[in-house]
């Protein structure tokens, strides 16, 4: 029978800097020794639950959990209520953690101690490696089995679309149990190139920091919501080779105002939790998505599909596709986007897309209520951050944008919008707020 096909815990040469801790370089070869030690401490079961918030530690104890042929959990929603249910729900045997954690299994704080030499194992492309789960901002958080080969094909993809060159500094925003920011900040380190920053970093003047902190080239890693933040303080960055961005569509006069500011090329990932990371484009060019090697979309009237190297099935898409030549595609909404209010239709994502590029207004999203199709009284409803504005200046500016029949009732006026470690928010915060105040 012929072998079955396996993958290098990582592609890269023993003496190559796979991370940074600080000032403090690591190689390939010093990781393997790290992360063997640390795989002896762990029990001889998995699954493991992993909620390293230093992003280094986290791939150790990823890496480790690989080594001894165990199942990684990965939740970007670090809440004990959560973790408690998720390792309950997948019979976690302990959790990898660098903080106090309150949660009924042991922990095992990770640490980054030298150990001899430890070998480079090959891992079965077919083993799952990893659990990820949706955010959970629509309903419940859905677990997503990750196989190794998948994570492999995903990070070498992705090296090669974004040209991350082993002398690359890789400087993520988001939780390394975030798919997104687990495939580029973990996973690019392992199988792309680049060197990793452990973090973690949030706030704009961590990023500036960390930045600052790290030889060029730099390459940052982030969403929208941190983008607008970081401009928005006018804090000068060291230079740039690039920025990605992801969780989030990314509006195209944001991009443009990052490029301006940050001299470097501001791109988009498109992806899921259930597929990975798929497309790219460079938002101020390009309105299409263009696939990474290997991928390919089944896009029809019903929906659309895709076709990842390493996933075992076509995975469904929750939005709508169109293709728009040159093998690339537009979004043209979610799914369960659109509403229909006096014989009109309209997109909550255009509507809210419309609501954000307001003067003076800092973040906001509209709100569909579940009854709208069968309460002919029913409204959409505003959430606004918008120091300075009332809700009847908000209303008034966006009566000459939208049809009268999707301005909002109520609009409500918020000091922040209730939103997690990436910029999501939850729906049920959100409709909370807007119809039980």
């Amino acid at each position: 029978m012929p072998a079955e096909p396996a993958f290098p815990l990582t592609a890269r040469a023993p003496g190559e800097v796979l991370f940074r801790r600080g000032a403090e370089p690591v190689t390939t070869a010093r990781f393997l020794a790290e992360a063997a030690g640390l795989a002896a401490r762990l029990p001889a079961e998995g699954p493991v639950l992993n909620v390293c918030a230093d992003r280094y530690l986290a791939l150790l104890g990823f890496a480790a959990a690989l080594m001894r042929g165990q199942v990684t959990l990965l939740s970007a929603d670090r809440t004990p209520q959560r973790l408690a249910e998720i390792a309950a729900r997948h019979g976690a045997r302990c959790a990898l953690s660098d903080t106090p954690a309150s949660l009924p299994l042991p922990v095992i704080a990770p640490a980054a101690e030298a150990g001899p030499e430890a070998p480079n194992p090959a891992i079965p492309a077919a083993r799952i490696a990893a659990i990820g789960f949706t955010s959970g901002s629509t309903g419940e958080p859905q677990p997503h089995a990750k196989p190794w080969g998948a994570l492999v094909a995903g990070a070498r993809a992705a090296a090669a679309r974004f040209a991350v060159a082993p002398g690359t500094s890789i400087v993520g925003t988001i939780p390394a149990q975030h798919m997104y920011g687990f495939e580029t900040t973990l996973m690019l380190p392992l199988h792309g190139g680049g060197a990793g920053h452990a973090g973690p970093v949030f706030y704009p003047s961590d990023i500036e920091a960390a930045l600052a902190a790290v030889p060029a080239p730099r390459l940052l890693v982030t969403t929208p919501l941190q983008m607008r933040a970081l401009l928005g303080t006018g804090i000068a960055l060291p230079p740039l080779i690039g920025v990605i961005s992801a969780t989030a569509p990314l509006d195209a006069a944001l991009a443009a105002e990052a490029e301006a500011a940050w001299g470097a090329p501001v791109r988009e990932i498109y992806g899921a939790t259930e597929a990975g990371s798929i497309a790219s484009r460079h938002t101020t060019r390009e309105e299409g998505w263009e696939p990474y090697p290997g991928v390919a979309f089944t896009i029809g009237e019903e929906g659309a599909s895709v076709t990842v190297p390493g996933l075992p099935a076509p995975v469904p898409l929750a939005d709508r596709l169109e293709w728009c030549g040159q093998g690339r595609f537009r979004l043209a909404g979610r799914l369960t986007d659109m509403v229909k209010l006096a014989g009109k239709r309209a997109s909550i994502a255009g509507l809210t897309r419309i609501l954000t590029a307001i003067e003076g207004v800092e973040d906001g999203v509209f709100l569909a209520p579940p009854d709208l199709d069968r309460n002919p009284r029913a409204r959409l409803a505003a959430a606004v951050v918008a120091p300075g504005m009332d809700a009847k200046a908000v209303l008034a500016a966006l009566r000459e944008r939208v049809e009268p029949a999707f301005l909002p009732r109520p609009v409500v006026m918020l000091d922040a919008l209730p939103r997690d470690a990436v910029g999501k928010i939850s729906r049920a915060a959100i409709a909370a707020l807007a119809w039980k105040r």
